[in-house]
């Protein structure tokens, strides 16, 4: 039995993380949404702008999760390092 496995192509990995990045939006969204009309209902007396709102934050930090899943450089803290300047590994 080989244990070895095929390489996985990008378009592959592309893929994946647009299927997780939707996932996530539909997620994050109906949270938001979730909480907008709880929100709405208990504190707002029926007002519509909570349900907004929540919706808005929930999509929001959905698409800054799926930005840094495409581009892992601009996380806060990290910086990238050239090749030229990277200390030799062992």
């Amino acid at each position: 039995m080989s244990t070895t496995s095929k390489p996985t192509s990008s378009e592959d990995i592309v893929g994946r993380k647009y299927d997780q990045c939707l996932a996530d939006l539909i997620l994050k969204t109906g949270i938001g949404f979730g909480a907008g009309v709880v929100a709405s209902v208990i504190l707002f007396r029926r007002r519509t702008w909570p349900i907004a709102l929540t919706t808005g934050f929930g999509a929001g930090i959905a698409y800054a999760d799926c930005d840094r899943s495409f581009n892992p450089a601009r996380l806060s803290g990290y910086r990238v390092i050239p090749q030229s300047e990277a200390p030799p590994s062992k």
